[in-house]
């Protein structure tokens, strides 16, 4: 499964899931975007992959909730003079407060989870749409949780934006189809032993939990040419096989 001159911009590359997959992809000789907020964190993955001798990557830094549409444009702009087209987009960055009552929402709270969880996301992806459909085939990946189908009590905006992006992934999926360029797809990692997970659930014994590398296979699967023509799916890591 090469990615060879493969690029793909990542979303929350500084985090658990998202650091998870840019080195994932970049072994397999993908030339990674890192795109977070947050500089050290960036650095660090910056030398993993550079410890790994995949290709060197580059590093973005960029707010998803501050920036604004300009700056979306510029973004998109750069990527598509530095690299000519785009071959992967995978959102990963995510925004979860805790679980709180409905009338315990701050709508500071509420507007900045949208923000990263939803907005950016659809705005991201389309100024991008015009660098990914250059490539013969591009893969576009949203994160999401199990928890978006059943809409839990307490779930709050994190809850709601989850649900929501399942279904802007659903329209974009039916839109991009015919063109036969670009997939667009679900990730559902599932519980794992990740950064969020220990925020959410404090009290959980995480060594029951498998391990972030072990969503490697789908991370790899989503960006490779084995996955071309899967558009519109819901891909849940727990039960992924090849």
């Amino acid at each position: 499964m090469s990615l060879r001159n493969q690029v793909i911009l990542i979303t929350g590359a500084g985090g658990g899931l998202g650091s998870t997959a840019a080195l994932a992809l970049a072994k397999l000789g993908a030339h990674i975007i890192l795109l977070d907020k947050n500089i050290p964190r960036l650095e660090i993955i910056y030398d993993q992959i550079l410890e790994a001798n995949a290709p060197e990557p580059i590093i973005y830094p960029f707010d998803l909730a501050g920036a604004n549409e300009n700056e979306y444009e510029e973004l998109a702009q750069r990527v598509g003079e530095e690299y000519g087209a785009l071959q992967g987009l995978l959102h990963s960055a995510v925004e979860h407060s805790g679980f709180r009552p409905y009338s315990q929402i701050t709508t500071k709270d509420w507007g900045h989870t949208m923000n990263v969880n939803l907005n950016a996301p659809f705005l991201l992806t389309r100024v991008l749409l015009p660098v990914l459909v250059k490539s013969e085939h591009a893969s576009v990946v949203f994160t999401s949780d199990s928890s978006a189908r059943e809409a839990r009590a307490y779930s709050g905006a994190y809850g709601v934006s989850k649900v929501a992006l399942e279904g802007l992934v659903s329209v974009l999926a039916d839109e991009l189809e015919s063109g036969n360029r670009i997939r667009v797809n679900t990730l559902v990692p599932g519980p794992v032993d990740s950064p969020l997970r220990k925020r959410a659930y404090p009290a959980e014994d995480k060594s029951k939990l498998p391990l972030m590398n072990s969503l490697d296979p789908v991370y790899q699967y989503l960006f490779s040419v084995q996955s071309v023509g899967v558009t519109g799916q819901i891909i849940n890591a727990s039960t992924f096989h090849l």
